[in-house]
């Protein structure tokens, strides 16, 4: 099984960065749209690192798509055909409060969203007449000095981060690939996410192998006590912080624990972080992350995912990894 890891260095020390985690033998490099840009750092890495990249996700919403399908088309140039764009729409309050944008059914404009890039794609490399119009979205004009022309890698591939089973069903209908939220569990994937990708696949008239499913993992890795202790504690404070998100409820409902939510966010709102990582229990740890040696997490992520994936996004929240451990990592993947 493949992996991907984050790159999370910031501007400046992205190339860097870049090139101490590909040494380990990874597969990939993904950005996160956090504290800063989700492309710059791509642009960065790609002068040093010939690895498979990706933005997991850039938030799609509040941008054009003639800007998304720019910087998509320039990334794929640079990375030599190794770049996916990957997208996700966010939740109302950073939609409308944060970006300033507009917000209404969200899963229909990501469809949009997506139908509008590849008709900008289509123009660029085959010399289509751009005219896309849409219920939300209007394309009709692009004079040929701003048109790139063809690439010789041909456009990128189109993923989709979703949760919900309506998102999750769009993404099966209209994406290439869709990026399972890290905040999950082989329940909740089985009982709600599985059967949202069959539907969506239903709607297009497309079978399992039009879409690439990428499941994202939360991990804990380490040797010894204390790199286990540091690991553990920061997985339970980054699912204590998706838990007090209504978004990620139906997480929690499939766990058997749905009142937790509310629980975490009133602690959240109350700024009580000790009493919310307290809350995720031992056996709620073992539903949404892995944590062990890195044999152990890599056998953990083979049994959850193997038959579904052949590669995984890794995180490692609170742990500066040993380049040792990353390394032992990659190889356990590879060899399962």
């Amino acid at each position: 099984m493949k992996i991907e890891i984050q790159l999370d260095a910031p501007p400046g020390g992205c190339a860097d960065r870049a090139e101490a985690l590909t040494a380990s033998g990874i597969d990939g490099l993904f950005t996160f749209e956090g504290p800063h840009d989700v492309f710059f750092p791509l642009v960065e890495a790609a002068t040093r690192v010939q690895v498979d990249m990706m933005t997991n996700v850039a938030i799609a919403l509040p941008r054009s798509a003639v800007h998304l399908a720019h910087m998509a088309w320039d990334l794929q140039t640079q990375t030599g055909g190794r770049f996916r764009l990957g997208l996700g729409s966010q939740v109302k309050t950073h939609i409308v409060r944060r970006y300033g944008t507009p917000w209404s059914r969200p899963a229909a404009r990501m469809a949009e969203q997506v139908d509008a890039i590849r008709a900008v794609f289509d123009t660029w490399q085959n010399g289509a007449r751009l005219d896309f119009t849409g219920e939300f979205y209007s394309h009709t004009y692009m004079p040929p000095m701003f048109n790139p022309g063809p690439s010789e890698f041909g456009p990128p591939p189109i993923f989709l981060g979703a949760l919900g089973p309506i998102m999750t069903r769009t993404a099966a209908e209209v994406a290439d690939g869709l990026l399972v939220m890290p905040f999950n569990s082989v329940d909740h994937l089985t009982e709600r996410t599985l059967p949202a990708i069959e539907a969506g696949l239903d709607r297009s008239g497309r079978d399992r192998s039009d879409l690439q499913i990428i499941p994202q993992v939360i991990c804990g890795v380490g040797r010894t006590d204390t790199e286990m202790s540091t690991a553990v504690a920061g997985v339970r404070a980054l699912l204590a912080f998706y838990g007090s998100t209504p978004a990620y409820r139906p997480v929690l409902e499939v766990a058997g624990c749905p009142d937790l939510q509310g629980t975490l966010q009133t602690l959240a709102k109350a700024g009580d972080y000790p009493r919310m990582f307290d809350l995720i229990d031992d056996n709620l740890l073992g539903q949404l992350s892995v944590t062990g040696t890195p044999e152990d997490c890599a056998a953990q992520i083979i049994k959850r995912f193997g038959t579904i994936a052949d590669r995984v996004c890794c995180y490692f929240p609170g742990q500066d990894l040993p380049p040792h451990h990353l390394r032992d990592l990659v190889t356990a993947l590879h060899d399962a």
